[in-house]
């Protein structure tokens, strides 16, 4: 009797910072309503300064805002680019850009029970070499303009089929995902969705954005 593989979990949304808040409180306040609107994965705190480097200062006082909360709802609360930091902050994990260092490296930083995740861009080699150097999970992106993110590089579906077919190491996509454009995400194979003007800037608010996610997800999931 031939073997079949186990049917693909449902994808889910990963939330990721503006990367700028100006009201630290006025943000703590739309994430909570936005949790209660639906099921959230991971909330990545990706806090930018002018110089495009990791704010520091920032990321604490969101930190310190939003991370039990988050952590309250059964969100992954993960830091964008520093180890240390995410260490420092009780994070549930940290996010390894292109250039951010090795994932050994942040192994032995973070310890062995952190999450890290792992920035591929639209390299199965890289994604694949994060994998066996002990990521979580691999990043593919941008699937579609972004201005949240500057250096990306194009990637397409058959990338996430492809990856979907052959690793068991989780997926995220990430670039320019909305609510109107994830489902052929979905289908080729992303485990998670990555957003965040797509939350953050849609028209009926965050927490609709949230629940118009999920009932995309639910949907598809259906099929």
């Amino acid at each position: 009797m031939k073997n079949t593989p186990p049917p693909r979990l449902r994808t889910r949304l990963y939330l990721i910072t503006p990367p700028q808040i100006a009201d630290v409180n006025e943000f703590a306040a739309i994430l909570e309503t936005a949790l209660s609107a639906g099921d959230v994965a991971c909330l990545q705190l990706r806090l930018k300064g002018a110089d495009g480097m990791i704010d520091m200062q920032a990321t604490r006082e969101v930190a310190a805002a939003v991370t039990e909360m988050a952590q309250a709802y059964g969100v992954a609360v993960l830091i964008n680019d520093s180890p240390e930091l995410a260490v420092e902050l009780g994070a549930d994990g940290v996010h390894v850009g292109w250039d951010d260092g090795s994932v050994k490296e942040t192994r032995a930083i973070v310890g062995p029970d952190m999450i890290i995740g792992a920035t591929a861009k639209n390299s199965r080699h890289v994604a694949m070499s994060a994998g066996e150097a002990g990521a979580d999970y691999v990043a593919f992106g941008a699937f579609f303009p972004t201005s949240t993110k500057e250096g990306t590089a194009q990637a397409d579906l058959e990338l996430l089929e492809i990856w979907q077919e052959s690793m068991e190491i989780p997926c995220v996509a990430i670039g320019g995902i909305t609510v109107e454009n994830a489902g052929p995400l979905v289908t080729a194979g992303a485990d998670f969705l990555a957003a965040s003007s797509g939350v953050w800037d849609y028209k009926d608010g965050a927490p609709a954005a949230v629940a118009a996610f999920n009932a995309l997800l639910d949907s598809l999931s259906a099929d």
